[in-house]
């Protein structure tokens, strides 16, 4: 197990071996460039490389390594082509008073049509998480596609579990728009509550994606079909999220990253 006070020969190869894939995960997601991002690992692993005498062990070791992977990734990061500079007002990102919405359902199943739907659906969750806001999508890769708790992301971004949640609500609402951009839409009733009730059940739902659960009884007893289909698809995004997180760590990186500890 790694420790303070563990030989640095020691402790940081363990902590590319136990990190590293996640970390390439996370690059990837942020800079939406291969090169880029094996760039950013390698600067990751080689700082805590640098910085491993000076760990006295007042957080666990995973915990000081992604601090310094969020560090490195902000410092790295420059404003991408088409990132805008501010999320849209929350009520544009809210899609209750739409006459149609994007039907989640569409991509289950088998056969070619569901098939390039899935492929589709994808393809625009990625573009929308690499121009998301660099203030929002570090939590959301953090939380929805590496999958940490959100007191993690707050111990590993420096900020409070509040803030965490709310540019991590307001970037979903971002990915749930792009996505529902590549579904077959379908027409659906009226609200069936008020503008209020609405943000709330947003919120309980919101919440509950925060928690890992997705929903509770309650919630989905008080949905109306309008509501249904927004959470759908916000259950859509995050499960796709959860599938940007999955891979490996290229074998050619790690030998290359183990090379500069030599």
């Amino acid at each position: 197990m790694v420790e303070a006070g563990t030989p640095r020969e020691e402790a940081v190869p363990a902590l590319l071996e136990e990190h590293g894939a996640r970390i390439h995960a996370l690059a990837t997601r942020l800079c939406g460039d291969a090169g880029q991002a094996e760039d950013l690992v390698q600067e990751v692993f080689l700082q805590a490389w640098k910085d491993w005498q000076a760990f006295e062990g007042r957080a666990a070791p995973a915990t000081w390594l992604w601090r310094i992977a969020a560090r490195t990734c902000q410092r790295l990061q420059r404003r991408r082509a088409g990132e805008p500079s501010h999320l849209q007002p929350l009520d544009e990102a809210l899609p209750f008073a739409a006459g149609h919405l994007g039907d989640a359902r569409a991509g289950a199943g088998g056969g070619p049509a569901a098939e390039a739907i899935r492929r589709e659906s994808v393809a625009r969750l990625e573009r929308a998480v690499v121009v998301l806001p660099e203030d929002f999508r570090m939590p959301l890769v953090l939380k929805d596609v590496l999958g940490f708790p959100v007191a993690e992301v707050a111990t590993i971004l420096g900020l409070k579990a509040a803030t965490v949640k709310t540019r991590l609500h307001r970037a979903r609402l971002q990915l749930r728009a792009a996505l529902d951009a590549a579904l077959p839409e379908r027409e659906l009733p009226e609200a069936a509550y008020s503008r209020q009730v609405c943000l709330d059940l947003l919120a309980a739902k919101q919440e509950a994606l925060d928690r890992g659960v997705g929903t509770t009884p309650e919630l989905d007893a008080a949905t109306c079909d309008r509501c249904q289909a927004v959470f759908a698809s916000l259950d859509l995004a995050q499960g796709l999220c959860a599938r940007l997180g999955e891979g490996s760590l290229p074998a050619e990186l790690r030998e290359k990253i183990l090379g500069t500890f030599r």
